[in-house]
């Protein structure tokens, strides 16, 4: 089994992440990070959950300022991804990326509708705004059609140059100049093929190509990732792959992030129209936060149990001194020297602690958040090495925090009869090496 895994199975894994369009959506979305955490820091202040800073905001105007800075951060993530996507895709293919990565948003605008509806307190349609970039689709919505968008131009505009169909320059002519004539020829055929889909679109079903991405793929796509099951396979991959020395978290977020990502944008979405956060009113259980502060908090596989009986309850000098040396970057959600100190990695008998906790963890915050004992996560977002309890409290407030003590429980529980049983043996083979020294000191 474990030579067919590592043979077999493996090998296809690692190439299909590897492939340039994963590659590509990985690296490009996490130009979208920067902003969303520093527009979380707008929106947590403008929602403060004491009323008199509140108050104090808007009495003195400055709630329509952090407002003005979390709109302008958030709802263009799309916007975002589209350049990150191209320009990481064209960039792997050894391309001059800028270029192709400004046609890539050109076309994306294209795809999108150029005018929004005005309504009454009635939600009757009084009239039309036009000329106009509807935020609506440069945020959650629209982070579908970002990757699909950003992975096709990056490839056309890649094609072209490949095969060097392009306008040459002779020497000694600017290198922003001669970039700028050799995107002319992919440039018009990217943008006019835009335009020609746009209008098919427009004719035939009286709609845009963004919105049929959305009611099409992105819809079902993020109804997948929304569900029970999503989370036992989630979290039960990452584990998996662990096992093997593959890390599995960085693979799953590569492939997810932009779903995930779209799911809590959706449900800031819900929240800036002053619903309440349901999942009657389409909210999203499962987001990036569902992730990142629970199914791989403290690093894949919740290995925060096993630092907590080392430090608390170790026998063994071996488990003492690795303890002390894992509980810091356990902390930041870091657990690379207990996967390879304990190991984790290819041990039999951690496998199976390793690839539960995830998934109870996983079961539970689910069911804890759709019973509504928790709430679903807004569009807060905590950098993925902020301590649990500390990251539960800024992104779902105390019931998240006291949700993720729970976690630290379970996952003590769970790892405390095999983690033991390591601790012990290792005990023994101390009292062994001991006793060893000293006959070898007596003879």
């Amino acid at each position: 089994m474990n030579n067919w895994i590592q043979e077999k199975l493996l090998p296809k894994i690692l190439w299909f992440v590897n492939t340039r369009p994963v590659t590509a959506v990985k690296e490009g979305i996490i130009y979208t990070i920067p902003l969303i955490i520093v527009g979380s820091v707008a929106l947590i202040l403008s929602n403060f959950p004491v009323p008199a800073v509140v108050a104090f905001l808007s009495d003195h105007g400055l709630i329509d300022i952090l407002n003005q800075a979390y709109m302008a951060t958030f709802n263009i993530n799309a916007i975002i991804a589209v350049l990150g996507i191209s320009y990481q895709y064209i960039l792997m293919e050894k391309q001059e990326p800028l270029g192709g990565a400004v046609i890539a948003l050109g076309s994306f605008l294209i795809f999108q509708p150029s005018s929004v509806s005005v309504t009454n307190d009635a939600g009757e349609v009084i009239g039309t705004v036009s000329n106009v970039i509807n935020r609506t689709w440069t945020a959650g919505q629209g982070m579908i059609g970002a990757i699909i968008c950003g992975l096709l131009v990056g490839y056309i505009y890649s094609w072209f140059l490949k095969k060097n169909i392009r306008i040459k320059m002779p020497a000694g002519v600017p290198v922003g100049v001669t970039n700028a004539f050799s995107a002319l020829v992919p440039a018009f055929v990217i943008i006019s093929g835009a335009t020609v889909l746009h209008g098919v679109c427009d004719i035939a079903a009286g709609t845009t190509v963004i919105e049929q991405i959305y009611s099409i793929i992105q819809i079902p796509l993020q109804g997948l990732t929304d569900s029970f099951g999503a989370i036992i396979i989630y979290a039960f991959i990452v584990s998996f792959l662990w096992f093997f020395g593959v890390h599995g978290a960085t693979i799953m977020s590569g492939i997810m992030q932009g779903i995930l990502q779209a799911n809590y944008l959706d449900n800031q979405a819900i929240l800036d129209t002053g619903l309440e956060l349901t999942k009657a009113n389409g909210g999203h259980i499962v987001t990036q936060q569902f992730i990142e502060l629970f199914v791989t908090a403290t690093g894949s596989g919740i290995t925060i149990g096993i630092v907590l009986y080392m430090v608390a309850l170790a026998k063994s000098k071996q488990f003492k001194a690795l303890g002390k040396i894992s509980v810091v970057p356990g902390i930041f959600n870091i657990n690379e020297p207990i996967l390879f100190g304990l190991p984790i990695v290819m041990n039999p008998l951690m496998a199976v602690p390793f690839i539960l906790t995830p998934i109870v963890v996983g079961i539970i915050e689910y069911v804890a958040i759709a019973a509504g004992l928790c709430p679903m996560y807004s569009g807060v977002y905590v950098p993925w090495t902020t301590p649990p309890i500390i990251s539960g409290l800024i992104a779902g407030g105390w019931r998240t925090a006291l949700l993720q003590v729970v976690m630290l429980v379970v996952s003590f529980v769970i790892y405390l009869p095999f983690v033991r049983k390591l601790d012990l043996a290792a005990l023994e083979n101390e009292k062994a090496a001991a006793e060893s020294e000293d006959d070898d000191e007596d003879w």
